[in-house]
């Protein structure tokens, strides 16, 4: 596969996750283990992307800490071009979440004050803007304001390039409202399509109109382990992701999705064979106990693939 040029905005953070050894105990205290471990919806992304061959240049801000230290680490590991923005007096933004036994989530708390520093004023410095002139595709997260990421989608715009967004979360998503047009992917759960929505029950089928008519161009609503859908301007599919025998963590399954989905559409493949290739790349990952699974590699996808049914095409 040809190396492309990919810009990476967003969140690139401390990632705290304890795991309950047991069943759940609500309102008591539960026995489990903790990990730490650099993460982000933007950063996890882009890990996957550069160990697909890519290269990936990754663009956020970031305090001048051990946990600031930790992420700049875990970029070079995985072959990033890292560009921090770094506020020497500011704590690095951090995510902690509670999973259970089976690695599913229980609740999440996000400390990220500081990405409300990222203005789009940062977005004008020279610097950004030669990414961004020789970028294939741009991919962003909702970890930045509002109106960073309209203003993103606005620079990104024009060239041929492709512009795709990262949902994080139903509380975050909503700040593409103003530039879901731009969009030319958004990758969401279906919680977060329904935040953008206000559809608080929808089949699967229905979820690309929906969109649509929020005007977005294209994307993937996931489902867990139900059936998945992608859309684009030129239609629609949906494909059900195989039963596994155990997860190792659900964290990052999204974002390795949105890398597989665009690595292979950036080589030129379908709609069907993007979201085919999006759910290879969440099965390496639910597999591995890392939100960037260190074993993400074009083989990889290639050998998941075997597990990942045809999708069917929606009239």
């Amino acid at each position: 596969m040809k190396a492309l040029d990919i810009a990476v905005f967003g969140g690139a953070h401390l990632d705290r996750r304890g795991r309950i050894c047991g069943a759940t105990v609500p309102g008591a205290s539960n026995p489990g283990r903790w990990f730490e471990e650099a993460g982000g919806g933007g950063f996890n992304a882009a890990r996957n992307l550069a160990r697909l061959g890519h290269r990936v240049r990754m663009i956020g801000p970031r305090g001048g800490d051990a946990a600031g230290d930790m992420v700049a680490a875990a970029a070079a590991a995985a072959g990033l071009i890292d560009r921090p923005f770094i506020f020497l007096d500011r704590k690095t933004p951090s995510y902690t979440a509670i999973l259970e036994n089976d690695g599913n989530l229980v609740i999440a708390l996000a400390d990220m004050d500081l990405y409300t520093l990222f203005t789009p004023r940062r977005l004008q410095q020279r610097a950004t803007r030669e990414v961004l002139a020789v970028s294939d595709l741009v991919l962003m997260d909702a970890n930045l304001p509002q109106d960073t990421l309209t203003a993103l989608v606005s620079a990104a715009s024009g060239d041929s390039r492709l512009i795709a967004g990262i949902a994080v979360s139903p509380a975050k998503v909503i700040r593409y409202g103003e530039c879901l047009a731009g969009l030319d992917y958004l990758f969401m759960n279906e919680a977060e399509a329904k935040a953008i929505t206000g559809v608080e029950i929808a089949t699967v089928e229905e979820w690309p109109s929906l969109l649509h008519a929020r005007g977005l161009r294209g994307g993937v609503v996931t489902r867990g382990g139900r059936a998945a859908v992608a859309f684009d301007r030129h239609g629609a599919c949906v494909a059900v992701p195989p039963a596994l025998p155990a997860l190792a963590d659900v964290t990052g399954a999204g974002d390795a999705l949105a890398s597989g989905f665009l690595a292979a559409r950036l080589a030129g493949f379908d709609l069907a064979g993007c979201l085919r290739h999006g759910i290879a790349a969440a099965i390496i990952t639910l597999l591995s106990p890392f939100a960037a699974s260190e074993e993400m590699s074009t083989e990889a996808i290639e050998q998941a693939l075997a597990l990942v049914p045809a999708p069917e095409m929606l009239s």
